[in-house]
């Protein structure tokens, strides 16, 4: 994922302003195999069907939104829910 730190650092949650943070490869990992087997949906409870480049993850670790192409999809519909498969410690500070 290549969106630059500083930008990171600027966005925020545009559901609850919280802090965003970049999510760690194996989570990254971990989601695309997910999507492979239609087992991971968007907030408005549509399957995630294309893989993603990297995401940001809110700090209550409960959504993730994705990046493709370099650019964040910060839109609430279209942000991943995590459950507790993904709740290992993996987000990247």
């Amino acid at each position: 994922m290549s969106v630059s730190k500083e930008l990171i650092h600027i966005l925020r949650c545009p559901e609850t302003k919280e802090v965003l943070v970049e999510a760690s490869e194996s989570l990254i990992t971990k989601i695309n195999e997910a999507i492979e087997k239609k087992t991971v949906y968007y907030r408005n409870n549509l399957p995630v069907l294309v893989r993603i480049d990297g995401g940001l993850l809110r700090s209550d670790g409960k959504f993730l939104y994705p990046v493709r192409e370099d650019i964040p999809i910060l839109l609430v519909d279209e942000s991943i829910v995590l459950d507790d498969a993904y709740s290992e410690n993996t987000v990247t500070k």
